[in-house]
């Protein structure tokens, strides 16, 4: 015999699962490998979850893109093509790579030549492509130079084409690819309507909405501090609309030589390493390639011109200067003092 429940039970009992449904707190997924030479962790939440499987085959297709477009370590990408070849005829680009370039051109103009991206022969020279450290002679360092040079690049935008005026040029844009990297990253995850995430690369990242308990994002800016990590300061990301955040820093990337400190960073405009106490930038953004760029370019003009030229860009920027051993002081752009867009302690 079949005993039917009355039907105000039945729809009692179908409420209080829609309700628990409801109260359900979604979970947050979580990405994470290698990628680029580095790691990578994202974090995405959605009421709406698309399929897990398609996320994790468009983050596949998104970073192998990126490197068939702009990295040196892979000799049939584009850039190592472009940098291989010899001929100042116009090249088809990719419109990814175009962009890229225009936005190094904007920064080179805004900090005076300090961001250059065709600085790599002065790299080499110094040993931090392979780790062959040197000083080198002022004769070498001239000779280098004659091959850097971002007006040695021109870009035609609309018929996406560049071309270079000296045939040895080459340009290097993973001073820029990791935030690209999120960039990207991001653009994906919202294409799937995914609005609150977390998306980092190499410790740049692209940040928006917030957890699903309404919890803002939190995240650390790395303590400058050679042989360990160990999280300083803690950003907290008031703006739901979204920000980038981006670090760059001279303390892990360095030679000693006759007792003297030689940093990865190298002013194109002397072709030698900066000498001053900067060492982490952090610059805040709406896109990370952008904030990247700038990144880099704080820690070629020091604190004191650094500072300048942010707050003549409206940047918000937190510096890290080295004044001994372990002892450290911080400072912030007017941008970074005024903003409400995130909260840092």
């Amino acid at each position: 015999m079949n005993i039917r429940a009355p039907a105000s039970v039945t729809s009692a009992v179908i409420a209080a699962l829609l309700l628990a449904g409801c109260d359900r707190i979604p979970e947050i997924e979580l990405a994470q490998g290698e990628a680029q030479g580095t790691t990578y962790h994202i974090k995405w939440w959605s009421e709406d979850a698309p399929d897990r499987g398609d996320i994790d085959a468009d983050l596949t297709r998104v970073l192998r893109k990126i490197d068939q477009d702009i990295s040196t370590y892979r000799d049939d990408s584009w850039i190592s093509r472009f940098n291989d070849s010899r001929t100042t005829d116009w090249q088809a680009a990719p419109p990814e790579v175009i962009h890229l370039l225009q936005i190094a051109r904007m920064v080179n103009e805004r900090s005076q030549g300090c961001y250059d991206p065709t600085v790599a022969p002065l790299f080499d020279l110094w040993g931090f492509q392979n780790e062959n450290f040197q000083v080198p002679t002022d004769a070498a360092i001239r000779e280098a130079m004659t091959h850097v040079g971002l007006e040695h690049l021109e870009i035609d935008a609309d018929a996406g084409k560049i071309r270079k005026t000296i045939p040895e040029l080459s340009i290097d844009l993973s001073s820029m690819g990791e935030g690209y990297s999120v960039d990207q990253i991001a653009a994906m995850l919202e294409s799937h309507g995914i609005h609150d995430y977390l998306a980092e690369l190499g410790g740049d990242m692209r940040i928006r909405g917030a957890k699903p308990d309404d919890e803002p994002w939190r995240v650390g800016i790395e303590t400058p501090t050679p042989g360990e990590r160990r999280t300083g300061n803690v950003v907290t990301v008031n703006d739901r609309q979204g920000l980038s955040l981006n670090t760059s820093g001279t303390y892990r990337r360095y030679f000693d030589d006759s007792g003297h400190a030689y940093g990865h960073i190298i002013d194109p405009r002397s072709g030698t390493p900066v000498t001053h106490d900067l060492v982490s930038a952090t610059v805040f953004g709406h896109e990370a390639a952008v904030s990247d760029a700038w990144a880099t370019t704080m820690l070629c003009l020091g604190r004191e011109q650094g500072t300048e030229v942010a707050d003549r860009e409206g940047l918000p920027v937190y510096l890290i200067e080295r004044r001994g051993e372990k002892d450290f002081t911080d400072s912030r752009t007017k941008a970074l003092s005024e903003t409400d867009r995130l909260t840092l302690k």
